[in-house]
């Protein structure tokens, strides 16, 4: 508590010397970066002093809070520095001089609270009216200048602090980080789990199937074998047909395609297995995060399915692009339109899947056409 009393007196006499710097070097002090410091500097300070964690908007420039600060700063912290100067001195001057008042010529004697103008001439006068000036001085400093310091701390704090609507874009922001590093570690772990089934798995499988074709074919035929080449049969057509579901499970859980040949080849193979004529515009993308291009896949594979099983369309067109930061589907075709999102045409599944990357959906389906879908994903590393 001492201590704490102490700094709090210490606190105002630095308030006096930066507010008197803060009026000379305004025009340095105030601008950026050096504003931005200086400011921070104090916020630190103030919350030193108060024990508390100063809350900072990250990366934010300085601005009209900055300079709010240090009008606020200079009008406040000048005549609280000042009169903890004129305490503090006046103390130190009582504590030292009155003693010696003897010491003094006659007409440079020392005064008793000097705006009352009441000289010291005798031991009386020196230790009564001494005593009296030294234990207000001191009361002052021990009591009043702490409260002083902490209400000037406080001040600075309220108003360095970042806004509510600051706080909230910054909380969005590290969400934004979180959910992004939460989708990329998901989609390394489906990765992982697709290698795992694709080289474990289904490789077991299909010596499974292999075996079980050799199996029936090596049968002796005979009254005896019927019913156990039935039993291989069927186990073989289930074995194929394990692989086909394990193949299916593998494209929806991260499609090999993308880990074979990239996102411009799998594009490339969805665009040639299509029934429908399909026009491509493929720009130069760059390196994506695994997670966009397993994003991006899904929603260009969903678009081309519902282009064939439900728009009757003639023809369709896709483009993808990349504009700095943000990747750009367009998918379009000539078909009957109407599209309906609350009817099962996987429309909701890409809306899913392009949210969890806060990307943004547009549909355009009038009745009779034509439908253009677009999709834009950020793609910041």
């Amino acid at each position: 508590m001492r201590g704490r009393r102490f700094s709090g007196s210490a606190y105002l006499l630095g308030t006096l010397a930066t507010a008197v710097v803060t009026v000379l070097a305004s025009p340095v002090l105030l601008a950026p970066p050096v504003g931005r410091g200086w400011a921070e500097w104090h916020r630190g300070r103030a919350g030193g002093l108060l024990g508390v964690q100063a809350v900072q908007a990250a990366g934010r420039p300085a601005g009209r809070r900055d300079l709010a600060w240090a009008l606020a700063h200079v009008t406040a912290g000048l005549p609280l520095g000042l009169a903890a100067l004129m305490c503090l001195g006046n103390l130190l001057v009582a504590l030292i001089a009155l003693p010696l008042w003897w010491a003094f010529p006659a007409g440079a004697r020392p005064t008793l609270f000097s705006f009352f103008g009441v000289r010291v001439d005798d031991w009386a006068t020196a230790l009564a009216g001494g005593s009296v000036q030294i234990a207000v001085l001191g009361a002052v400093a021990w009591w009043v200048l702490p409260v002083l310091a902490r209400l000037h701390a406080r001040l600075c704090l309220a108003v360095l602090a970042p806004s509510a609507r600051e706080r909230l874009t910054e909380r969005v922001d590290v969400l934004t980080r979180s959910r992004v590093g939460v989708v990329d570690a998901h989609g390394a772990e489906l990765r992982r789990i697709e290698r795992d089934l694709h080289d474990g798995t289904q490789a077991r499988l299909v010596s499974i199937a292999m075996n079980l074709g050799l199996a029936r074919e090596s049968l002796a035929d005979g009254p005896g074998t019927v019913a156990a080449a039935t039993l291989l049969r069927q186990a073989h057509e289930t074995a194929e047909e394990a692989m086909v579901e394990l193949r299916s499970v593998l494209q929806t859980i991260y499609p090999p395609i993308l880990a074979d040949r990239g996102l411009d080849g799998a594009l490339t193979a969805l665009a040639t297995r299509a029934s429908v004529p399909i026009r491509m515009q493929l720009a130069r993308l760059g390196a994506l995060p695994a997670a966009v291009q397993a994003v991006a896949y899904y929603v260009i594979a969903e678009a081309l399915t519902n282009v064939t099983r439900h728009a009757a369309a003639t023809r369709a067109g896709l483009r993808v692009e990349r504009a700095g930061d943000v990747l750009t589907i367009e998918v379009t075709d000539d078909g009957r339109g109407g599209a309906d999102p609350a009817a099962g045409t996987g429309i909701t599944g890409i809306h899913r899947r392009v949210a969890a990357l806060d990307g943004s959906v547009r549909l355009d389906s009038p009745p009779g056409g034509p439908t253009t879908l677009t999709v834009r994903i950020p793609c910041q590393q």
